[in-house]
């Protein structure tokens, strides 16, 4: 399928959230971003940092086709209308020298947070989400080393998944496993989140939505609603905004896996949404057929 194709069966939405993707990385599954924007189109499509992995890129240069291809597709969206909206991370906080300049570069813009107002009038603080790690903000060195010991992670869930997909078994996520099995990244996890709802209740927002430590999550934190977009490297998540301001999560690797031949696809391919308050609706046609055209590819999209 070439970039310029465009569905028919797209589905629709007011705004798409994306978070690490961490081009320029071998565990970036920009492939399937690619695969993901194919089948959605969209008012705004908001880019929560760490889109492109300087960190990496300065020790190694990693960039394949699918990450240019990607570049090209949101290039591509802007020109055609779509609101893009870049915030930098810590890993692309290169860009952040760029912010007080206020720049809008190829009709992207650059911002280091944004408000969105949701379709039903709720008011959303948008943002990376670094600042509130206390490893990144007082602990650098730590964080590189951590970074580290992250890629050593990725790379053994890269064989694992070789393994896998010898003796025909879909991708699991083995860093994303172990990840929420340990007891120290879960409270880790807990504090950030703890923390980002706060900020948002101090600016008077009714919720937050965030990226950073690739843990896709929609969930009430004192009445603030906290949302994080996942990531591309493990989870392989999105946010989304209906038009009715309802927001969900579509795990796309789990859409993949459900339409791959499996007279049980339909049921489930429900465990590859979450919603504020509980899973979204079964997909309408229209995104069922969507799903059903990319299926054709996913033998290479998950290699």
């Amino acid at each position: 399928m070439s970039f310029d194709t465009l569905l028919s069966g797209q589905a629709s939405y007011r705004a798409v959230f994306l978070s690490d993707i961490h081009l320029g990385t071998k565990g970036s599954r920009a492939a399937l971003v690619v695969d993901f924007l194919k089948t959605v189109n969209c008012e705004k499509l908001y880019l929560v940092g760490d889109i492109i992995d300087g960190w990496r890129l300065r020790r190694s240069w990693h960039w394949d086709e699918a990450h240019d291809e990607l570049l090209r597709m949101i290039l591509r969206l802007a020109r055609r209308g779509v609101e893009v909206i870049y915030i930098p991370g810590n890993h692309d906080e290169m860009f952040r020298a760029w912010l007080p300049m206020e720049l809008e570069i190829a009709s992207i813009r650059l911002c280091p947070k944004a408000e969105h107002i949701a379709a039903d009038g709720r008011r959303y603080l948008v943002i990376h989400g670094d600042e509130f790690d206390s490893v990144v903000r007082y602990a650098p060195v730590l964080a590189v080393l951590g970074d580290h010991a992250y890629t050593a992670a990725l790379t053994l869930n890269r064989w694992i998944n070789g393994a896998r997909r010898r003796l025909g078994l879909p991708y699991r996520s083995f860093s994303a496993w172990a990840k929420k099995r340990v007891k120290g990244a879960v409270k880790a996890i807990d504090r950030f989140e703890e923390a980002l709802a706060r900020e948002a209740r101090q600016c008077g927002a009714d919720g937050v939505i965030c990226g950073h430590i690739h843990n896709p999550e929609i969930r009430d934190i004192g009445g603030v609603t906290y949302m994080n977009t996942g990531d591309w490297v493990e989870s392989c998540t999105a946010l989304v905004e209906d038009r009715q301001g309802r927001f969900s999560l579509i795990d796309w690797s789990s859409h993949m896996r459900a339409s791959y031949g499996s007279p049980s696809a339909s049921s489930r391919s429900e465990s590859g949404r979450r919603a504020r308050g509980g899973l979204c609706p079964e997909p309408d046609m229209a995104q069922a057929a969507t799903v059903g055209v990319v299926a054709a590819r996913k033998a290479s999209l998950l290699a």
